[in-house]
């Protein structure tokens, strides 16, 4: 009997245990924003039907997270990866796109585009 009850005690604290781990990685997790959520192709047909300034705007502010995008997994490549072609094509993508992503930024402020962008946040991301 008192194996039985034991075996009984140990599957509940597994159940138990189970049940805390999927409610912890499940509930309450923030709410994904569209620049998370946006694959390539959802971003392309949200500008199909945009034309004049609604599409610049909306251009833009895609192009910034998918360069954004680049430029991390370039981070990560020019010091994880095994290749020095590999190292190199990463740091010649930062350099591009970091240097595109402030040009962008620099037109959302010169055409009025609201944006919480600061310039020397751009300093920030670079480190």
């Amino acid at each position: 009997m008192e194996n039985k009850s034991l075996l009984y005690g140990l599957i509940g604290f597994f159940i138990g245990g189970l049940l805390v781990a999927i409610a912890a990685t499940t509930i309450n997790k923030p709410v994904a924003t569209k620049d998370d959520d946006m694959t390539m192709s959802q971003m392309v047909a949200s500008l199909k039907d945009k034309t004049g300034d609604e599409y610049d705007k909306a251009f833009i502010a895609d192009m910034i997270t998918h360069h954004q995008s680049a430029v991390d997994m370039a981070k990560l490549s020019a010091t994880n990866a095994k290749h020095s072609e590999v190292k190199q094509l990463s740091q010649a993508i930062i350099a591009a796109q970091e240097k595109e992503i402030s040009q962008m930024h620099q037109w959302q402020m010169d055409w009025g585009y609201a944006t919480g962008f600061q310039p020397h946040e751009m300093n920030e991301m670079s480190h």
